[in-house]
């Protein structure tokens, strides 16, 4: 005999009357949300990113996307880094276009 889930029935793992997933559903996506922020040398450099994406990221707490690809939620002054070699690179060639 095989279980069948219709839409008022409960499913596999769900919990029961008066239960939700309402708190794992947005523990799995803090978590994916975590993930998706590298660790890497965002620490050691400053990136080039857009100044009203800078903006936008203070405002919502969001993370941005430098040239290089890297992702995270700025929050260190830049001037106190070197600036990331791949960001320069891909700058020059945009300012050369």
């Amino acid at each position: 005999m095989t279980d069948t889930f219709g839409p008022d029935s409960p499913g596999p793992g769900s919990v029961g009357s008066g239960g939700s997933t309402d708190v794992l559903d947005r523990e799995l996506e803090k978590l994916l949300n975590e993930e998706s922020v590298e660790d890497g040398d965002h620490d050691r450099f400053s990136h080039y990113v857009k100044k009203e994406k800078i903006l936008q990221s203070a405002l919502s707490g969001k993370p941005v996307r430098a040239l290089c690809g890297k992702k995270w939620t700025p929050g260190r002054d830049p001037e106190k880094f070197p600036i990331c070699p791949s960001c320069k690179e891909i700058y020059e060639r945009l300012r050369e276009e």
